[in-house]
């Protein structure tokens, strides 16, 4: 799992070695609704705090039978059945994560120290910085556009969002980063350098999670759609209503270049997904080179070819930035 500016996927591996033993407890029995507040205590702690998003506790309540929660939420569970629904829970907020990751930056100061280590990354850093703000080509900037510079380096070089540091104004502040004053390139570099420093101290004693949207292909859909019989015939009749006058790799890889985010695949518009089509069919169709149009092989086919778009997916993961 990368930390710093980088991408860290939750996917519920996280998970699974949690502790899932009870806390003392005064009374005879836990409330459904206490083991789902330790449960999802538990789970925040092993994902840096973050807070379940609404879709993956839903969905995650709806696994274990809990989806009108009024009814659970006040029964009351002895020792057992407490740790039972415990396990279950955790168990299901981990397989809905497998199913739709969450894709996240730990904000831990160690992506800024890596620019403030080293003088020449620095200098580097605090050049384009400069150059970026100076868009009249002055030689001149404002102080106050350390807080403009801040929010060109982002979450990607380590830095969090202004809403999720409070302490930003004090820091800005305290080493004269405010007012209308006038600095070249030499003296924004002086005042640069010891925010940073204080933000990295600041991410390292506390950190920040930041969420980005994006969408993990990870061919969990896939392998459930492998699993689904009816589904899988389905697709093979819609095949053989294709194109004979194709061989039905060809045909195959028409419908799915059709049909397949339906399925768990990523989208041909990202260019991960191109280069990915391409490897998976051209090893199908150098094994499968010569097929007669029968419903038997048909079926094998579609699913050696989905089985490994899943295999390749799980190696390597395709991501959609979603947007803001």
């Amino acid at each position: 799992m990368s930390t710093g500016g980088g991408f860290a996927v939750l996917d519920g591996s996280q998970l699974g070695d949690i502790d899932l033993s009870l806390p003392d407890h005064p009374a005879s029995a836990l409330t459904g609704a206490q083991v789902i507040e330790l449960a999802e205590s538990k789970v925040s702690d092993r994902l840096y705090g973050l807070s379940l998003p609404e879709t993956i506790r839903s969905g995650a309540l709806g696994r274990v039978g809990c989806v009108d929660g009024a009814s659970f939420q006040g029964a009351k569970l002895d020792g057992d059945q407490a740790v039972e629904k415990l396990k279950e829970y955790v168990a299901a907020i981990a397989d809905q994560l497998k199913d739709d990751p969450i894709v996240v930056s730990i904000l831990d100061g160690s992506a800024l120290r890596l620019y403030l280590e080293d003088e020449d990354d620095f200098a580097m850093l605090a050049e384009n910085l400069f150059t970026e703000l100076d868009t009249e080509d002055t030689g001149k900037i404002k102080k106050s556009e350390i807080r403009r510079a801040l929010d060109h380096m982002g979450v990607d070089m380590g830095v969090p969002p202004p809403s999720e540091l409070p302490l930003l104004g004090d820091i800005l502040k305290k080493h004269g980063a405010e007012g209308e004053e006038e600095v070249g390139q030499a003296q924004f570099a002086e005042v640069l350098q010891p925010v940073l420093h204080e933000l990295a101290d600041t991410l390292a004693e506390k950190h920040i999670v930041v969420t980005h949207n994006v969408k993990v292909v990870n061919g969990s859909k896939i392998r459930k759609f492998l699993d689904n019989e009816k589904q899988l015939e389905n697709v093979t009749e819609k095949v053989l209503e294709g194109n004979h006058e194709q061989s039905c790799v060809e045909t195959v890889r028409k419908y799915l270049e059709k049909n397949g985010t339906d399925m768990g695949l990523p989208p041909l518009d990202i260019e991960e997904a191109v280069a990915l089509y391409n490897a998976v069919f051209y090893s199908a169709a150098y094994n499968k080179s010569v097929l007669e149009w029968r419903k038997e092989e048909i079926r094998e086919i579609v699913k050696e070819i989905l089985g490994k778009f899943a295999e390749q997916l799980e190696s390597d993961p395709v991501f959609i930035d979603l947007g803001n």
